[in-house]
């Protein structure tokens, strides 16, 4: 996992990494940055150094930077966990976080957390019996704080649903993963909604193995976990990019059950154009490169060409090897999380798109995104409607434009918070 390091040469006067309460150098460092950098600019480690180690040529060593060590974090005076609830989150925290011991005073995000690690933490507390939201664990990051807000809950007889804001007196808004199943841009986006409802994240249910996943039957079982949760409509759906093909697979579903789909939200979510069938091992490399386009062309020409004639083990591990993969990353997990996009693609590829009763807000990026794997007659994209309207009627589409590409609409911060604010208007608007 890529994580934001500081390595910092000071003189003796600036204090050891273990005073003031255990929090030091580092702690002293991160809240002075803090108050001048975003978030994701500020570093999750302040690493001390004596001097910085160079090369005989008298530039920077960096295969020679030591890794943060635990008092490299900002940490507060250690106490140790109380009781059950603080022991079993202790012991999950240093599992993610990579940090050995962890106490009740410490703070998830400033010991190096973010928002796709706060998924994984979601997920793994659910897995134990705990349950909180994501605003629980931005509202309360230290340990004994979220701790306190935590309660056990029944093992659920369908797939786990990731609670992202626990309350509100309006209708529940559910969100779909990516298209690589990845649920951690919505606790990023609702920390910048201003919405009076709770939200929840909607992962993928396991896919069995013994027959290929239709979209249908993806929605069919996503729809039970709703249902648990919001027995009755009208429903508020939304998603990202090529994954929220599914939110209009699951109102398509639940509109064939006589309920009602009042609030549909795409960002940036194009139409599936007619793709010829690609084997499954073809898919996983597909969905492999497209992931990647962020690397520069010689890179990327690189794996291109060693993709055709690789397995995707191998193919993951040339990716390692150039730097497109964190060292620190299993290549198991990779892969893994690989050939379940793949399959979610292989369903989206034979997924017949059909014209639904509803209405949808489309919020677009109004820059080009320029990928390699794009066909140069594939238009769609560049249309504020995305092409829906070959399904749906045009007054049915409500076209918001975003600034920023079909990624950074999501990943840049000041981007990221229009696209909140116009959800939000969006959705206040269809409650009125």
């Amino acid at each position: 996992d890529k994580r934001l390091v500081a390595y910092v040469v000071c003189g003796p006067e600036a204090g050891s990494n273990n005073e003031d309460g255990g929090s030091g150098l580092a702690g002293a460092l991160r809240a002075h940055v803090s108050g001048r950098l975003p978030d994701y600019m500020v570093p999750s480690a302040f690493v001390r150094l004596a001097a910085l180690p160079l090369t005989p040529n008298g530039k920077l060593d960096r295969k020679a930077l030591p890794a943060p060590e635990d008092d490299a974090y900002a940490r507060r005076s250690y106490e140790a966990p109380q009781g059950a609830v603080e022991t079993a989150l202790a012991e999950i925290w240093a599992e993610l976080l990579g940090i050995e011991r962890i106490g009740r005073n410490d703070n998830f995000f400033e010991l190096g957390g973010h928002s796709l690690l706060a998924v994984q933490l979601l997920s793994r507390t659910l897995a134990v019996g705990l349950k909180f939201s994501a605003a629980d664990l931005f509202q309360a990051p230290f340990l004994r704080d979220l701790a306190s807000k935590i309660h056990f809950r029944r093992q659920p007889s369908v797939p786990e649903v990731i609670s992202v804001q626990a309350t509100g007196s309006q209708p529940p808004l559910f969100f779909v993963p990516s298209g690589l199943g990845d649920c951690s841009y919505v606790l990023s986006l609702v920390k910048e909604m201003d919405v009076d409802c709770p939200v929840y994240a909607l992962p993928w249910p396991p896919f069995k193995e013994v027959c290929p996943p239709t979209l249908e039957g993806i929605a069919a079982e996503v729809v039970l976990a709703i249902r648990e949760i919001q027995p009755r409509g009208p429903y508020r759906l939304a998603g990202y990019s090529s994954g929220a093909i599914l939110a209009y697979a699951i109102a398509q579903r639940l509109l064939s059950l006589d309920e009602a789909v009042s609030f549909m939200a795409f960002i940036d979510v194009t139409l599936p154009p007619n793709l010829s069938k690609l084997s499954p091992s073809q898919m996983v490399r597909e969905v492999v490169l497209e992931s990647l386009d962020f690397l520069d062309d010689e890179s990327f020409e690189v794996l291109e060409r060693f993709a055709g004639r690789s397995s995707i083990t191998q193919l993951l591990e040339k990716a390692q090897q150039i730097g497109a993969i964190p060292l620190d990353r299993d290549l198991q997990n990779v892969g893994l999380m690989y050939q379940k996009s793949a399959r979610f693609h292989m369903a989206l590829q034979s997924y017949q798109v059909a014209s639904l009763p509803i209405e949808i807000h489309q919020f677009y990026a109004m820059e080009p995104f320029i990928s390699r794997r794009m066909q140069p007659d594939k238009q769609l994209d560049r249309e504020t409607k995305r092409g829906w309207d070959l399904v749906l009627n045009a007054r049915a589409i409500h076209a918001v434009p975003v600034p920023g590409n079909h990624a950074t609409m999501v990943s840049n911060p000041k981007n990221r918070r229009v696209l909140a604010r116009a959800i939000s208007t969006a959705l206040i608007g269809t409650s009125k």
